[in-house]
């Protein structure tokens, strides 16, 4: 399972009722925090959620509104004692700017190992998780991430039996691992069936409609997509700004195929309710929401 805390919601600035933006990706505990916006400490605190547990950070782009909370987060690392690396991915200008942010936050006890997203896609890896970054269209270098847990095919248990594979055997096989015992071999591929629905999460942010963020998107369990104004005729701001309306949230949603369901996030300060326009929404992609700061969800396998 992932679990799933969108920790801010608003872009731009913070209001009283609305921190900015930051999402937080936890399996086996352990953490990815995607963004780091101002305020992220409190909202998570407010969503009873420690952040002690993130080995990762990813940052979409190096906008202020996304990357502000760092100096204290990694400050609040190092006073709880965290001796762990811990890594930060983004943009070209992640390590500048990270060094720089650092400034007020010197001597910490733990490495930072800084990597720099170079082409317009690229696969990293978390634990048994698949972590595909997207280039977007924004202002400036801006990224969106999508996670994957596969899931293996089901262990054939009679399979194994005909195979007189040691009972032993069977759950690192059914782990992936391949065994060399008494001069058999004995593989996954022997006793699992095909592949089975896995669990996927796409988050982008700050960006124009691009077909890649459909694409990317595809079959996604949960689609976190900016859904900066509500109003169409905000499309002129969209533009020129180069963010999202969302109805445009809403249609990429629909045009992926397979979305299961879409919250919206990174509000304009300038939308006090974006329940209010929800519905402009729902017209092209029925199963969409509009999350408040501390939304929480679990993604689980399917049952079968």
């Amino acid at each position: 399972m992932l679990d799933i805390c969108l920790l801010g919601t608003g872009g731009t600035l913070p209001l009283m009722n609305r921190w900015l933006t930051s999402l937080m990706v936890r399996y086996k505990g352990h953490a990815v925090l995607i963004d780091c916006g101002e305020g992220t400490q409190i909202a998570a605190q407010r969503a009873g959620v420690t952040l002690k547990p993130v080995d990762k950070i990813l940052l979409t782009h190096l906008h202020a509104d996304h990357i502000s909370g760092l100096p204290g987060l990694l400050l609040t690392m190092g006073n709880q004692g965290r001796m762990e690396e811990l890594s930060i991915v983004g943009p070209v200008g992640t390590e500048r700017a990270v060094n720089a942010l650092r400034s007020i936050a010197p001597n910490l006890p733990f490495d930072i190992r800084v990597s720099e997203l170079e082409t317009d896609e690229e696969l990293m890896y978390f634990l048994e998780c698949d972590i595909r970054a997207f280039r977007v269209n924004h202002g400036v270098p801006c990224y969106g991430y999508s996670f994957t847990l596969p899931r293996m095919g089901r262990f054939d248990a009679d399979r194994a039996r005909e195979l007189a594979i040691p009972l032993p055997f069977w759950n690192r096989l059914q782990k992936g691992e391949t065994i060399e015992h008494e001069g058999s071999t004995y593989t996954p591929e022997m006793v699992l069936g095909p592949p089975r629905r896995g669990l996927k999460l796409t988050y982008c942010t700050d960006t124009r409609p691009t077909p890649g963020i459909a694409a990317a998107a595809a079959d996604s369990d949960l689609f976190i997509c900016e859904g900066m104004y509500g109003e169409d005729e905000m499309l002129p701001k969209a533009l020129e700004n180069r963010h999202m309306l969302f109805s445009e949230a809403a249609r990429l949603a629909a045009e992926a195929g397979g979305v299961r369901e879409l919250w919206l996030t990174h509000y304009s300060p300038s939308l006090p309710n974006p329940k209010a326009f929800r519905e402009v929404a729902r017209a092209i992609f029925p199963n969409t929401f509009t999350p408040r700061d501390g939304w929480t969800k679990t993604l689980v396998f399917d049952e079968e």
